[in-house]
């Protein structure tokens, strides 16, 4: 089945770059939980615990920790599994597509929003073609995600996963 997302500028962020590694080893770093953490969120955060059930409905959990030692657990589900190529997941939903509860993100609790976001990998000349989009419920949420930072935010975690891949994994 082919996905049918369509972009819309109110509700999404999105941003493409072109990283200097494999596409297998992106895609190793996203479905392998003790690859995830050292990457997953900017420093001086931290993702202390992750657990993944790499299928449709099967569960996305991390908990990432402040600097000053909170503990953020986030749980959601994946709703599409395409191996190299593709990863969608959304918090809108638990695992076995159970509704979920908007919970607080990064320990703010004006922050609390609904989202589905989405992976994409391609190969590229210079290594692997990588979007990542975020798809809001509303433009309040897709507002808040943006005044948090989404692409400075997820772009230095791209740039953890790239350090981390160059060094060896």
């Amino acid at each position: 089945m082919k996905p049918t997302y369509e972009p819309n500028s109110k509700l999404d962020l999105s941003f493409t770059r072109i990283v200097n590694v494999p596409r297998a080893l992106v895609w190793r770093a996203w479905t392998e939980p003790e690859l995830l953490k050292p990457w997953f969120c900017p420093l001086p955060w931290k993702t202390i615990d992750c657990e993944i059930d790499l299928r449709p409905g099967g569960m996305f959990r991390t908990t990432m920790q402040s600097p000053e030692g909170v503990e953020f657990p986030n749980a959601g589900c994946y709703l599409d599994v395409a191996p190299l190529e593709r990863l969608i997941w959304t918090n809108a939903l638990l695992p076995g597509y159970r509704p979920s509860k908007p919970t607080a993100t990064c320990g703010d609790n004006d922050t609390e929003f609904m989202f589905t976001a989405m992976i994409e990998l391609a190969d590229a000349t210079q290594g692997c073609r990588y979007t990542a989009t975020v798809i809001h419920a509303d433009e309040a949420g897709c507002e808040k995600h943006a005044a948090m930072g989404f692409e400075g935010g997820w772009g230095t975690a791209l740039d953890q996963l790239v350090a981390m891949i160059q060094q060896g994994l």
